[in-house]
C-alpha cells in the first residue's frame, strides 16, 4: 500500500435507493462515488438532507489513541466502543510528504433529474498499485440519532489496533474526505469501532460519510448503462467490474502483539486472516464435488450447503468495506458453505459481495426486495432499481438461485397474483439469467390454495423460510425433524424440490415454550438441522445483527461455524 494520502470529495448525488432485507430491516442505501449534491457538508463528513444535524459530544475516558487526536470512546456494559476522531493540527499520523491524486474505479454515482431513458457511456480505467481512497457511503435513515462508519474490530485483550480512517479535511472553503493510518489502543477485551460518525436527523434522511476503500492492481470496467428514470432525482450506481487481480486478501485492519492480559473465556474471538479461519469439523475436502446446476433442485454436496449474508456491521448497521467484505467471504468458504444467499442489491451488495463469492469459488443465492409499503411491482423505482443493478452486473452464472421478494405474502406487501405479475416481469427483464427462479414465503402461506395455484406453475423449486424455533413445542434437539416435515409437506404442495432458504436458531433471548434460544441450544439445533436436511438448507445468519429489532438480533452462526467476521 502505498504511504500517501488518497482524497475524494465526500458528497453524495441525490437520495440514495433504500436497502432490501428481511423482517422489517433498516434501510441502508448504495455507496458510491463521491460527487456534488448542494446538499451542506457537516463537520464529521455527512452529507446531510434538510432535517439533519450533527452532534458532538465528548466523554472523557482512559483509552489512548496514537498519534495524538482529540478523541472521544463511548464504553456499554458488553464492552463495544465507539471511537470518533477528529485531527488536530499537530497530528503525527503518517507523516507524507506529497499529496497524491489517483483515478480509481470506484462506483460511479449518477443522478437522473427527471423521468427519462439516460444513456451513461462505458469507462476503462487500469490501477497498478494497491491503493486506498476514500469512498463515500449513502446510508438512508428514519428519524433519531445514528452512529455511521468506521473500522469495527474485535479483540480479546489489550490490543494496539493500526488502521485506515476516514476523516474531513476542510480547506480554502473547499471540503475533502481523506484517509489518515491511525493507531488505537484498545484497553480491554471487546468490540471496537475506529472513527465512526454520529448524526442526529429530525425526518427520515439520506446522509452521506467516507469510508476507506481498498482497490487493487487490476483492469476496471464500467460498461455502458442505459437507465430509465421514473421519478425525479432518481439516483443509480454504475459499478466497475476488475480483472487481473492479485489473489491475495487485503487485510484492513493490522493487529499487534497483545498486551499480556488475562482473556476472558467469553469474550468475542480476535479477528483473523481468512487462511486462518478454523473451518467447521464437517467441512468439505477442497476435492469435494460442486453443487449442481440442475433448474429443479438446489442443493449443495454437504450438511450445510448454504448461508445468509448481509455487508453491514453488526453493532450499527454500516456498510461493510469492501476489504471487510472479503475476509467475511473468505471466512464463509473455510467454514465448508457452498453459497451464499444476499437479499438485495443495497450496501454494494453486487460491487462487493458477489466479487468476493467468485473469488472463493462460492454460489450466490440471489434477491430481489419488495419493502413494505411500496407496490409490488417492476415499475416500483425500487424494485426497478434492484433489477437494473442485478442486468448492468452481468455475471449471471454466478447466480445459483433468483428470489424474487422475500415473505411478501405474509407481510402483507404482495397479493398472490401481484407476486405473479412481478416474477414474470423480472424473467423478462433478465434474459441473461437462465437458471431457476423462486418465492421466499412461509409454509402457512404456500398452503393456501390461491397462493399454490398461482406460483407452483411460474417457480422452478419451492422456496421457503422455516424457524423451528417458532414453534413452541419444538426444542433445540428436535429442529432437524421439525424442519425436514416441514420441507416435506412444501413438497407435495407443488410437487417440486424444495429449498430451506432461511433456517437456524437464536442464541440468546427468552423462551418459546419448549424453544429456548441459547449458545448450546443454537449448537445443538444447526447440528440437528445439518444432520436432516442441511444439503438443501440456508442457514440464517452469519453474524448477530444488533441493529435490527430485538427479535432479529441474537441469530448469528460465528460460534457454530467458526467464522472470522471483520
Amino acid at each position: 500500500m502505498k504511504a500517501t494520502f488518497f482524497a475524494a470529495a465526500a458528497a453524495m448525488a441525490g437520495a440514495a435507493s433504500a436497502a432490501n432485507h428481511r423482517h422489517a430491516h433498516q434501510m441502508f442505501a448504495k455507496r458510491g462515488h463521491a460527487a456534488s449534491t448542494g446538499f451542506p457538508l457537516a463537520p464529521t463528513g455527512e452529507v446531510c438532507l434538510p432535517g439533519c444535524t450533527t452532534i458532538w459530544k465528548t466523554i472523557t475516558g482512559e483509552a489512548t489513541l496514537v498519534p495524538v487526536t482529540v478523541t472521544t470512546v463511548t464504553s456499554t456494559s458488553t464492552n463495544t466502543s465507539t471511537v470518533r476522531i477528529t485531527p488536530s493540527p499537530t497530528s503525527v499520523s503518517v507523516p507524507v510528504q506529497t499529496t497524491t491524486v489517483v483515478v480509481v474505479p470506484t462506483p460511479e454515482v449518477q443522478r437522473c433529474p427527471t423521468p427519462g431513458t439516460y444513456t451513461f457511456p462505458a469507462t476503462t480505467l487500469t490501477v497498478t498499485d494497491t491503493t486506498t481512497v476514500c469512498g463515500a457511503t449513502t446510508t438512508k435513515v428514519p428519524s433519531g440519532t445514528h452512529t455511521v462508519g468506521g473500522v469495527t474490530t474485535v479483540v480479546t485483550t489489550q490490543t494496539t489496533v493500526t488502521c485506515p480512517v476516514a476523516t474531513v479535511v476542510t480547506s480554502g472553503g473547499v471540503t475533502t474526505s481523506t484517509i489518515r493510518m491511525t493507531e488505537y489502543v484498545c484497553p480491554t477485551a471487546g468490540t471496537y469501532t475506529i472513527g465512526a460518525h454520529t448524526t442526529a436527523c429530525q425526518t427520515e434522511t439520506v446522509i452521506v460519510y467516507p469510508t476507506p476503500t481498498t482497490i487493487a492492481p487490476g483492469t476496471y470496467t464500467k460498461p455502458q448503462v442505459v437507465v430509465t428514470a421514473t421519478e425525479t432525482d432518481y439516483v443509480t450506481v454504475c459499478p466497475y467490474t476488475s480483472s487481473g487481480l492479485p489473489t491475495a486478501t487485503p487485510t484492513p485492519v493490522a493487529v499487534s502483539t497483545p498486551v499480556p492480559a488475562p482473556a476472558s473465556s467469553s469474550a468475542a474471538p480476535s479477528p483473523a486472516a481468512p487462511s486462518s479461519a478454523s473451518p467447521s469439523a464437517a467441512a468439505p475436502s477442497p476435492s469435494a464435488p460442486a453443487p449442481g446446476s440442475s433448474k429443479t433442485e438446489v442443493k449443495g454436496t454437504n450438511d450445510h450447503y448454504a448461508i445468509t449474508y448481509g455487508p453491514y456491521v453488526g453493532s450499527t448497521g454500516a456498510c461493510k468495506s469492501k476489504a471487510q467484505v472479503e475476509i467475511d467471504i473468505a471466512s464463509i468458504k473455510a467454514a465448508g458453505f457452498q453459497a451464499v444467499r444476499i437479499y438485495g442489491t443495497d450496501c454494494d451488495t453486487l460491487v462487493n459481495v458477489v466479487p468476493a463469492c467468485v473469488k472463493q469459488g462460492l454460489q450466490v443465492i440471489a434477491g430481489i426486495f419488495v419493502k413494505p409499503g411500496q407496490q409490488c411491482s417492476i415499475n416500483t423505482p425500487d424494485v426497478k432499481k434492484q433489477v437494473d443493478d442485478l442486468i448492468a452486473m452481468n455475471n449471471w452464472d454466478v447466480i445459483r438461485l433468483l428470489v424474487v421478494s422475500n415473505e411478501s405474502i405474509m407481510n402483507g406487501v404482495c397479493s398472490a397474483s401481484a407476486l405473479v405479475q412481478l416474477i414474470k416481469d423480472v424473467k423478462s427483464a433478465c434474459p441473461g439469467y437462465q437458471g431457476p427462479v423462486t418465492v421466499a414465503e412461509t409454509l402457512n402461506i404456500w398452503q393456501q390454495q390461491e397462493v399454490a395455484d398461482a406460483l407452483c406453475p411460474l417457480v422452478d423449486v419451492v422456496g421457503a423460510n422455516i424457524h423451528a424455533i417458532f414453534n413452541p413445542n419444538v426444542d433445540a434437539s428436535g429442529a432437524g425433524d421439525f424442519v425436514k416435515k416441514q420441507m416435506d409437506i412444501l413438497k407435495g404442495i407443488c410437487n417440486k424440490n424444495v429449498i430451506n432458504l432461511e433456517t437456524g436458531w437464536k442464541n440468546n433471548g427468552p423462551c418459546n415454550g419448549k424453544a429456548c434460544p441459547g449458545a448450546d441450544d443454537q449448537k445443538k439445533a444447526i447440528s440437528s438441522i445439518r444432520k436432516t436436511c442441511g444439503d438443501a438448507s440456508v442457514f440464517f445468519s452469519f453474524d448477530d445483527e444488533g441493529w435490527k429489532p430485538a427479535a432479529d438480533q441474537a441469530w448469528g452462526l460465528t460460534a457454530v461455524f467458526n467464522l472470522a467476521q471483520q
